[in-house]
């Protein structure tokens, strides 16, 4: 897998150059992602292809260090680089807009997020079918988008899905276009985060599968291993 070798800050700086007009495609890649694509070669051919791809996964981050990229001095949290975006954004108008999860939390999200950033742009809040868009639903999401010509389009689809509307979209929707899964669930107050040991410490996988073991079992306990397993054999295997 091609994952860029920045930290944090680094990520942010890239995203607040964003600016409407111009696509990019990034995706957050974590121990979850990366077992997808290695038994997913489409997936995997799909994350490559991306403009920017962020380490967004404690142990990432670590094999990226003992790799050769010195920058990764540790993971980019989705939550933190949405949040963090957000806030420095605010400095050059920067303009955001929200899409995904239920209309109840995307709501919530905006309404959180401009009591904790005043000033902060967000040109929309809204929450699509769970389903593929129609071919007419897919053309008046990109004239919506045109129209409030936002600089980054945040996407809370979940994992793989998520990963799959920025490939198919981004070209269309002419903006960054960013990936942050949890991000609205967690910044809308309708899921706990882990606290801040925890993460930083690679265990938020261990925190989320107690605290949601049905939903989350088979990501951690057979990604998990197929990372490790992946990281392992990477060296003899090449990109697609």
């Amino acid at each position: 897998m091609l994952i860029d070798g920045l930290n944090p800050q680094g990520a942010v700086d890239v995203l607040l150059k964003s600016q409407f007009g111009e696509s990019r495609r990034t995706h957050l890649c974590n121990a979850y992602t990366l077992s997808l694509a290695l038994r997913d070669r489409g997936y995997q051919k799909l994350l490559n292809e991306a403009d920017v791809n962020f380490a967004d996964g404690h142990y990432v981050a670590m094999t990226g260090r003992r790799r050769g990229q010195p920058m990764m001095t540790e993971r980019v949290y989705g939550p933190d680089l949405m949040m963090g975006t957000l806030d420095q954004g605010r400095a050059t108008g920067l303009r955001h807009y929200l899409y995904g999860a239920s209309p109840s939390t995307v709501a919530a999200l905006e309404t959180a997020l401009r009591e904790r950033l005043p000033g902060v742009e967000i040109v929309a809040a809204e929450s699509p079918p769970f389903r593929p868009l129609t071919g007419e639903e897919a053309d008046d999401l990109v004239r919506r988008v045109h129209e409030l010509r936002p600089d980054v389009f945040w996407v809370g689809l979940g994992t793989p899905r998520q990963d799959q509307f920025v490939a198919e979209y981004t070209a269309r929707l002419g903006c960054t276009v960013v990936p942050v899964g949890a991000a609205f669930d967690f910044w809308s107050g309708n899921k706990p985060m882990a606290p801040e040991f925890v993460r930083k410490h690679g265990l938020e996988w261990a925190y989320r599968l107690a605290t949601e073991p049905k939903r989350l079992w088979k990501r951690y306990l057979v990604g998990n291993p197929l990372f490790v397993y992946g990281v392992l054999t990477d060296r003899w295997r090449r990109p697609v």
